[in-house]
């Protein structure tokens, strides 16, 4: 990485379940292994986001700006940035947005150039790209999985970025890869497409050395009506929540997470609600294990084990779903208590939030002259 004074600004946006979380935590144990302090900037519409604690977990310095989008709660994200840097200032801020928000360049990028008192040297701006509904819509399949309006914002994610990042080519064949990055040639010519497994490692020096490059990013032009963007948000359900889980002998925290989410899938697909992405997290004394599931065309998986057996674990839940969020919260509430029992524990829901997210108002708009 150049010595550079200023720190390093690098924002990572993707759809929900891209895979920037990932990435993200990579990224940040790339620059600490090159003597760089890295602070991190998570993003959710609401508290207990299970990316700040899976993070956090991994010894990060994370902060997180909760409640609103980057976009809406600018202010937010600064002064987060600020409480981060109270003993050092960071060589590098990584920054992870909402995964539904689109507009990135003109409501974060431009005002942290133009507005922000504390200048940074701003990193291209990357989006990554969720295969599995990727695909399917740059293919313009009628069965996506989503509204027209949530794809108005896949698109236009993608339409502002200075690269393109096509992630899990480890869980894909050869000729899926190419035909992605034909569509994305298609669509959105003359933005480098990267590809990348941020599981394995494959192609990860290739997004470093890119996100090294200096010069001007965050400029291209865009135009988003906010009225099809704020239903694309609205027609997804958000949850989040905090449960306690206490059994008489010890359960297996990882085949807990598997069952809760495999439990959840299913539940899901027989209200034939599309699962944007689905993440839980099971905390207990120092370990930790995650599992997801990113689409309703795929299968839960173990993304981190944490090889533990506990009487009492904490366990997070974050679900974006495309079904109303009083059927998303009794379709959460049944599943915890039904894959409780089969455990032989108790779960104890200590906190849970579920809604749609309003009508995005950004602090400040610059459109790129």
């Amino acid at each position: 990485m150049n010595d550079v004074t200023l720190p390093r600004f690098i924002m990572l946006g993707g759809f929900l379940g891209a895979g920037k979380t990932s990435t993200i935590a990579k990224l940040a144990r790339h620059y600490q292994d090159l003597g760089q302090r890295v602070a991190i900037v998570t993003n959710d519409q609401a508290t207990d986001l299970v990316d700040t604690s899976q993070l956090r977990a991994q010894g990060f310095e994370v902060g997180e700006v909760a409640g609103s989008c980057f976009c809406c709660n600018f202010n937010e994200l600064t002064a987060t940035v600020e409480r981060l840097s109270t003993e050092q200032r960071p060589n590098v801020v990584l920054a992870e947005p909402v995964g539904s928000c689109t507009d990135l360049v003109s409501t974060v990028i431009r005002p942290l150039q133009q507005v922000y008192s504390q200048p940074f040297d701003i990193a291209p701006y990357g989006v990554i790209l969720k295969p599995s509904h990727g695909v399917r819509i740059l293919r313009g399949t009628s069965q996506a999985g989503f509204s027209p309006q949530a794809e108005y914002i896949f698109r236009k994610q993608i339409e502002e970025a200075d690269f393109i990042v096509i992630n899990r080519i480890d869980e894909l064949k050869v000729s899926d890869i190419d035909e992605l990055a034909a569509l994305l040639d298609r669509d959105f010519a003359g933005r480098p497409v990267l590809r990348m497994s941020a599981k394995t490692g494959e192609g990860f020096d290739a997004l470093c050395e890119f996100l090294d490059q200096r010069g001007e990013f965050g400029r291209r032009m865009m135009d988003v009506d906010y009225d099809i963007y704020a239903q694309g948000e609205a027609d997804l359900g958000w949850l989040n929540s905090q449960i306690a889980i206490d059994a008489e002998n010890p359960i297996d925290l990882d085949n807990f997470l598997i069952k809760l989410i495999g439990q959840l899938q299913s539940d899901f697909a027989n209200q034939s609600a599309e699962t944007a992405h689905l993440k839980a997290i099971g905390l207990w004394e120092g370990h930790y294990g995650v599992a997801n599931l990113i689409s309703s065309f795929d299968e839960p998986v173990l993304s981190l084990a944490s090889n533990c057996q506990s009487k009492s674990i904490e366990v997070v839940v974050n679900a974006r779903v495309a079904i109303a969020p009083e059927i998303l919260t009794k379709l959460v509430r049944d599943a915890v208590a039904k894959v409780a029992i089969g455990f032989h524990a108790k779960a104890d829901i200590r906190t849970l939030q579920s809604f749609r997210p309003g009508r995005p108002v950004p602090t400040h708009r610059i459109p790129v002259a």
